[in-house]
């Protein structure tokens, strides 16, 4: 008996219902076996390529030579390896940019070669607000390949990256933990307070001192705190009312929660603005600073332990074992020094508009000012969004 060949089919040509369909019903008659199929649609044209054992007849071939005359398609074969595709761990590289321009694609795919690595698919997930595009890649060194693409992106600040292992461990992702100022939101907490206690210029003096390293960010924070003692606690409900969502925001939370996962903001800041967006956004978990009052009025001082860069990092482990997931299936996203320990402590640590020591740090950086571009790292389409109805109005 004459052995069966393995053949590549490509088919290509206008997108039609039921190509597919009428391909596998000719496959099926003549007992063939199918070893492989992809497919993808591009502008309305179509592109099929099964890899498939046929028997020593050549009848498949003819019949699928007439399917394309029919249908106004291109058919063509090549006969492979029987063997099918080894399968190798794979990565998933994210680009990122107001626009992504063929330079900026050839910089990205240099890259992603110099590291050893061969693409195998690539994705447009978005255009808007942001463009987005998915790579993914078999072989190749993870670790140089993310050093090289965060040095070409360094260099030509036009796109962001980050690298990702594909498989179980991205699908296994459950929670994610905020950041609050200049992350979920565009203020800071205490400059909010600040300006409706009329200390804005003393807290401002003593920001500057702490990043001059003069004061580490407990003293920093203590001192500023005592300058709204005495003032009543209404200047909260003011200073409230004064904040703005990052744009994105709520379409990021509302689409995380829609996938399943728990939400958590963790904050240098205070948990008289927390608590109100835990409610206001449904988020799961809100941890902060406590601002100590007395009978209406702030008393300047503190309630309870200062959550700093090492208590942010400590409260992402104890919320990933209360949801009873490992410290891998974590997702954190910030913007600063605070917030380095808890980028390092979770699976993916992502950021968000931030400094460049922040963004060297982090496994995946993304500077378009619009939260819910951390969704694309997911591998979440804009057009799932558009669909589903989550793109919003998010102003407080």
């Amino acid at each position: 008996m004459a052995a069966r060949e393995t053949i590549l089919i490509r088919i290509s040509g206008p997108d039609q219902t039921g190509i597919t369909t009428a391909a596998m019903s000719i496959l099926a008659s003549a007992d063939a076996i199918v070893q492989d199929v992809e497919q993808m649609v591009i502008r309305g044209r179509l592109t099929l390529e099964i890899s498939v054992e046929v028997p020593p007849a050549r009848n498949v071939l003819k019949d699928m030579l007439l399917l394309g005359w029919q249908r106004g398609l291109e058919v063509d074969f090549e006969v492979v390896e029987r063997a099918p595709t080894p399968s190798i761990p794979s990565l998933i590289v994210s680009v990122i940019g107001a626009e992504l321009s063929p330079g900026d694609l050839e910089t990205v795919t240099a890259a992603i070669a110099k590291a050893n690595g061969n693409i195998e698919r690539i994705r447009r997930l978005a255009k808007t607000p942001v463009w987005c595009y998915e790579f993914e890649v078999h072989g190749g060194d993870a670790a140089e390949m993310r050093t090289l693409l965060i040095d070409r992106a360094a260099e030509s600040p036009r796109f962001d990256v980050s690298v990702q292992r594909s498989g179980l461990a991205r699908r296994a992702q459950r929670l994610v933990v905020l950041d609050v100022d200049s992350t979920l939101i565009q203020n800071e907490m205490i400059d909010l307070l600040a300006d409706q206690a009329g200390v804005g210029e003393q807290c401002a003096a003593i920001t500057e001192a702490a990043m001059r390293g003069e004061l580490d960010f407990e003293e920093s924070l203590r001192e500023r705190v005592a300058l709204f003692a005495g003032q009543p606690v209404e200047i909260i409900e003011r200073a409230y009312e004064q904040l703005e969502l990052t744009a994105g925001a709520e379409t990021f939370i509302a689409t995380l929660k829609r996938l399943g996962f728990s939400v958590a903001i963790v904050s240098g800041g205070f948990t008289s603005f927390t608590e109100r967006l835990a409610t206001r956004l449904q988020l799961d978990h809100a941890h902060a600073n406590t601002l100590a009052h007395r009978r209406g009025v702030l008393t300047g001082e503190l309630d309870g332990p200062i959550v700093d860069r090492a208590a942010k990092a400590d409260i992402l482990r104890n919320l990933a074992a209360l949801e009873g997931i490992s410290t891998e299936q974590v997702i954190a996203v910030g913007d600063g020094a605070n917030d380095l320990d808890m980028l390092a402590a979770a699976g993916l640590g992502v950021a968000f508009c931030a400094k460049r020591v922040v963004r060297d740090a982090a496994d995946a950086t993304v500077s378009s000012p619009h939260l819910d571009a951390v969704l694309f790292l997911l591998g979440v389409r804009r057009e799932e969004l558009d669909q589903d109805g989550l793109v919003r109005s998010e102003r407080t």
